[in-house]
């Protein structure tokens, strides 16, 4: 049993990581963080908490159905349409983000639109927090469930070791992928940036969805 938990811990880990590479996890935060001017901090910050929430709720849901005896294809189910959700909603902001770009670069009364930038700022914060904390960790489900087999013990180092190796991973990719967006200046791209920004996040929906992921 030593050894079994042990190689438990350690597909944890790799599932973990394989599982944040899927650039839903990452390439939202990066986009947005280069249109709004956001400081490395301040991207750090909102990517730390949309990645608690995203791993937070789904240790929640599967101790409550472990509590409740729910069967483990019953939970991959309710998990799996919830992630449908999130992506459509990724995708839907995505082309709205997109369309409001373009109306703000075209536009040439820029002071006119202040108090519009400042909603669509705030929206779209809120908007990266409720995609990410929707989309669901599907393959921490049964991760749980094997877990439990050890006891809560097991449980809790399942979810420990998922949710560091998650939040680290988006934290990682985030980070590297704004730094690289940050090389690419011209005017074009400056004037266009929210434009740009939103056409990535639904690409990324588009993307992840057709793999699967």
């Amino acid at each position: 049993m030593h050894n079994s938990i042990w190689l438990l811990l350690v597909s944890t880990a790799s599932v973990a990581f394989l599982h944040a590479l899927a650039p839903d996890h990452w390439m939202p935060f990066a986009a947005i963080a280069k249109a709004q001017n956001w400081s490395k901090p301040k991207l750090l910050w909102i990517t730390l908490i949309s990645g608690i929430g995203h791993v937070g709720i789904s240790i929640i849901f599967s101790i409550i159905g472990i509590l409740l005896g729910f069967s483990l294809s019953r939970l991959k189910a309710i998990e799996g349409h919830r992630g449908e959700v999130a992506l459509w909603l990724l995708i839907g902001f995505g082309i709205a983000y997109m369309i409001w770009g373009i109306k703000k670069a075209r536009e040439k009364k820029h002071n006119a639109l202040d108090k519009e930038s400042y909603k669509a700022r705030t929206v779209a914060v809120w908007t990266c927090f409720a995609v990410i904390i929707l989309g669901p960790c599907e393959p921490l489900i049964p991760l749980v469930f094997l877990g439990y087999n050890y006891g809560y013990g097991g449980v809790i180092a399942v979810s420990a070791i998922f949710s560091v190796i998650t939040i680290i991973m988006m934290l990682t990719q985030s980070v590297l992928a704004f730094m690289g967006i940050q090389l690419i200046k011209n005017d074009l791209t400056e004037r266009y940036s929210h434009a740009f920004a939103g056409l990535v996040i639904a690409l990324t929906g588009v993307f992840v969805m057709a793999l699967g992921i």
